[in-house]
């Protein structure tokens, strides 16, 4: 265990599973800066984390077309071909979930997820099982950095934020966690995040698997 942090708490997407509606319209578009305009004005970031909050995806999608339907192959392109989004697991992020795992911390996940689309996302990524708890916005009608979910993970868990590590791609759901007491790091790659862990002193300087093969 490392100093008074007992347990650990990652957010998914951005942290361990590379998320990017990009890889898709990037096939969809020919130009990129019709397919950033796109992204910015029709299938923003707003209307997607209703989809997070419990939105059904058919609602979403007949909604936005309702409202763009000079863009309509493109919005139920959205769910139809969400899969094409995603880039794999970072590695180098599920190589620190691994080293933690094998050192006996609790693992936590508090994701932005559609209830509809992460059991297809636990189905692709098998360390996503290596978590004890995983609490899913779309589950809960709730998302980050409302403050609220962050409730139910501690609620269901008996977690104490004081003795928790919480680790986030996005600065205002890292600034909701460090409000309620937890120790929260803001994530940037894969190496800057294993050097906090060490600060931290959960993890050592040299991976132990590392220097067992040395």
């Amino acid at each position: 265990m490392g100093g008074n942090i007992e347990t650990v708490v990652f957010d998914l997407g951005g942290v361990l599973i590379d998320w990017d509606p990009k890889y898709l319209y990037r096939k969809i578009f020919t130009d990129e800066t019709e397919m950033e305009n796109f992204l910015a004005t029709v299938t923003t970031n707003e209307w997607h984390m209703e989809q997070d909050r419990g939105r059904t995806m058919e609602e979403a999608t007949a909604s936005l077309i309702s409202r763009h339907p000079e863009h309509a192959r493109e919005i139920e392109a959205f769910y139809a071909r969400w899969d094409e989004m995603f880039g794999g697991p970072i590695e180098g992020s599920v190589d620190v979930l691994r080293e933690l795992r094998e050192r006996a911390f609790p693992l936590y996940a508090l994701t932005n997820f559609s209830a509809e689309t992460f059991p297809r996302a636990r189905d692709w990524y098998g360390f996503l099982g290596w978590f004890d708890e995983v609490v899913v916005s779309g589950e809960e009608g709730l998302i980050k950095p409302d403050k609220e979910i962050y409730g139910v993970l501690i609620e269901r868990t008996g977690l104490d934020p004081a003795a928790t590590v919480f680790l986030d791609d996005s600065p205002p759901n890292v600034t909701a966690a460090r409000e309620l007491g937890f120790t929260a790091v803001r994530f940037q790659s894969p190496p800057q995040l294993r050097e906090e862990l060490v600060n931290l002193g959960l993890l050592p300087k040299i991976p132990e698997r590392a220097a067992s093969d040395a």
